[in-house]
């Protein structure tokens, strides 16, 4: 090799071994850099607040925003005591499990001072510095005022404390590491009070701060991103999987009949029983019995703001004519028939969902006016036929029977499909059979 080759393969080598210090220089620099920004300092124990520091106007407060927050719902499993945790949350990168809010100083959020529990919910963060990962929705409950947060505080504060250690998350490897939830922070997360819209009146706004900042609304009700995140824009409150059921769109975008009214609303989220679109089961039986405890006004804020998400009313003639179609086909499709689907539905389901010319009987929701029925995926209408709804899911007196137990899936698949044939214009559910073994080897679950 030349002189001059051997000079040329050296400065090559030289600049490689520049080029691999920078790399790694700015490898370090980075993950220095993520440190920084993923790290939290631990806030100090305090003494756990005796029940008599706080006043019986803050408590009641508090009560009412934990129940239209769900905090029992989610913090809680079926069977055991209130706050305690274990509740399972699957998603698509493993399973969640909530945990322990009572006052126990070991297991819960006894040593928890005011200050700890605010960046909880609004920076989700624990009073360690760890982060939390987004199946606690703090990215809607950021936008809870810091009074709304330190009222229920004080209700969590006065609860009965229970020893019940954190179940082990069941995350894919690496999305357990606390520490790159502040990746997913950086990239969705955005921490601010809830700021009403100059655009719309107070009962609005009031209604938008009840959906949007306690309720959490949209983290059932609107479709996420590959990484979890909630889609925004055209896309909030469109309809999402949850639990195994699909929650509807809450738009324009919904595909029932009859158009979601604020007079239904009200009745459906509640009373427990709307005329025209059933009872809530499912994950969001729990919800509607939570939001009871809002105020009358409160509840007509929720209803004004939930409205709106439609845009506009249906006229009332098309309202009409969905009715009447909806019992011309419960007529068409009762008494002695030929079509041997038929006479199946009608041994099984007519005698409860029968409506005469008289009109919609609550008690006997109309499966042609059923959002179940009209929804592209299958799945609440074949989890209601496999497991029915217990009395306490549902309105008082309100029961569906589980057929699971005495139907085959090719049978529970035979009477969806016969439903949405002949109550509906949509195409044909694909894979019934194989959807309903799927549904039914999953179980009834929390819900």
């Amino acid at each position: 090799m030349s002189n001059a080759a051997s000079l040329t393969s050296q400065k090559k080598g030289r600049a490689l071994r520049r080029w691999a210090l920078y790399a790694v220089a700015a490898g370090v620099v980075g993950l220095l850099g993520f440190v920084a920004l993923a790290w939290r300092p631990a806030i100090p124990e305090v003494a756990t607040p005796l029940p008599s520091s706080f006043s019986a106007d803050l408590l009641a407060r508090g009560a009412t925003l934990a129940s239209v927050g769900y905090c029992s719902t989610c913090h809680s499993v079926k069977g055991g005591q209130l706050f305690a945790g274990g509740y399972a949350m699957k998603s698509p990168f493993g399973t969640l499990y909530s945990t322990n809010i009572t006052p126990d100083r070991e297991t819960g959020i006894g040593a928890w001072s005011k200050d700890a529990f605010r960046r909880a919910m609004h920076e989700g963060v624990a009073r360690d510095g760890s982060h939390l990962f987004p199946g606690f929705p703090y990215d809607h409950f950021t936008k809870i005022s810091d009074d709304d947060v330190d009222a229920i505080y004080a209700f969590l504060m006065t609860q009965p404390a229970v020893h019940a250690p954190a179940h082990p998350n069941e995350l894919m490897f690496p999305l357990g590491i606390r520490a790159l939830q502040a990746g997913w922070k950086l990239l969705f997360f955005r921490s601010g009070r809830f700021e009403p819209s100059t655009d719309h009146d107070a009962q609005w706004n009031r209604g938008a701060y009840i959906a949007e900042a306690l309720s959490h609304c949209s983290a059932c009700h609107t479709p996420r991103n590959p990484l979890g995140a909630e889609w925004g824009g055209a896309s909030r409150y469109t309809g999402a999987s949850v639990d195994g059921w699909f929650a509807p769109a809450i738009t324009a975008a919904n595909p029932s009949p009859i158009p979601w009214t604020p007079d239904e609303l009200r009745a459906y989220l509640f009373q427990g029983l709307s005329r025209f679109h059933g009872t809530p089961s499912g994950p969001m039986s729990p919800a509607a019995h939570g939001l009871t405890a809002l105020s009358i006004s409160d509840q007509d804020a929720l209803v004004t703001y939930i409205a709106s998400l439609r845009g506009g009313n249906a006229p009332p003639q098309a309202v009409a004519d969905a009715i009447t179609r909806a019992l011309d086909v419960s007529a068409a499709n009762t008494g002695r028939q030929i079509d041997p689907d038929a006479r199946f539905y009608v041994e099984a389901c007519a005698s409860c969902h029968y409506n005469g010319r008289a009109g919609i009987n609550p008690s006997r929701p109309d499966l042609a006016l059923n959002s179940a029925v009209h929804l592209a995926d299958s799945a609440n209408l074949i989890r209601v036929i496999l497991f029915g709804i217990d009395a306490p899911e549902g309105a008082g007196g309100v029961v569906m029977p589980a057929f699971g137990p005495g139907f085959s899936d090719a049978e529970v698949a035979r009477i969806a499909a016969y439903l949405r044939r002949t109550r509906t214009n949509e195409p044909p559910w694909p894979n019934l059979e194989k959807t309903v073994g799927k549904i039914r080897a999953q179980g009834k679950g929390e819900g």
